[in-house]
């Protein structure tokens, strides 16, 4: 694998528009950066089978540090329930286990990707309909938060997505304000990343085919520049949400999923 100055490029400017889209829409990259990175990685030689779940694990680390400036930004407001957090927080661990070390290394890439596909698809006709749940339970208590964080950590490491679409809706659902449940979802993106990423790492540390400067699935020169480069722009988005229409916005990001659900889904059926 060459890295020529295209690569970086290329690399950067997603991380460039993924950080950005993800302050202003409060979206996960992981939906945008994983058909790129596919792209990507299969354009650099990678087999199709490897590329996806390479490109789902860097996906799900470089969340580790995007997270993190979005957590603080939150917790300075106040509307992180850390309450929440401790409750789903183990089970999210969990699922992410159970994901990221065992179905996922089971899984063909093929799989994955027709699986990515569908929960895209899905994702971008929530966001076209701009559907809100009517919040009309609460909570559940330990149990339930038990149960509810291992699906959304175990999903969110199939498709290398910090869960937000999963977590949002949920929380909301049960009468958590909306605005507390996209800060506490963001607070979960860290612990739903690091625990698939060092599963990702786990389980592709025995692979042979790996490309170099890889660890395990998670490869790590597309790591470190959208990382870098997501940091940057998402407080850009961020600053730009209550100024711009962002209903419309969130359609026309709708109908780019669905170009991109399309693109993997295509390359589901052809690996």
């Amino acid at each position: 694998m060459q890295f020529e100055f295209s690569l970086i490029l290329w690399l950067a400017l997603l991380g460039l528009t993924t950080g950005f889209l993800a302050g202003l829409l409060g979206i996960g990259g992981g939906m945008i950066m994983v058909p790129f990175i596919t792209a990507i990685l299969s354009g650099q030689g990678i087999a199709s089978e490897l590329a996806i779940k390479m490109a789902i694990a860097t996906s799900m680390a470089t969340i580790i540090f995007t997270s993190i400036s979005s957590v603080r930004a939150h917790h300075k407001r106040g509307a992180i329930k850390w309450e929440l957090v401790k409750g789903l927080a183990p089970g999210i661990v969990l699922g992410a286990a159970i994901a990221s070390m065992g179905v996922f290394a089971i899984l063909k890439g093929s799989a994955l990707a027709l699986f990515f596909a569908a929960f895209v698809g899905f994702s971008a006709t929530q966001m076209f309909l701009d559907k809100k749940p009517t919040p009309n339970r609460t909570m559940p208590r330990q149990a339930g938060l038990l149960g509810a964080g291992s699906v959304i950590g175990f999903l969110s490491g199939l498709v290398g997505a910090g869960g937000g679409f999963i977590s949002v809706p949920f929380m909301v659902w049960c009468n958590v304000a909306i605005h507390n449940a996209v800060a506490t979802s963001a607070a979960l993106g860290f612990p739903i990343a690091l625990a698939n990423a060092i599963g990702y790492v786990v389980s592709g540390s025995s692979l042979s085919q790996l490309p170099p400067y890889s660890i395990g699935y998670v490869w790590l020169p597309g790591l470190l520049v959208i990382a870098s480069c997501s940091v940057m722009t998402a407080p850009l988005g961020a600053a730009l949400a209550h100024k711009l229409p962002v209903k419309q916005l969130k359609r026309l990001l709708a109908g780019m999923l669905y170009a991109l659900a399309a693109y993997m889904l295509y390359r589901g059926l052809n690996t």
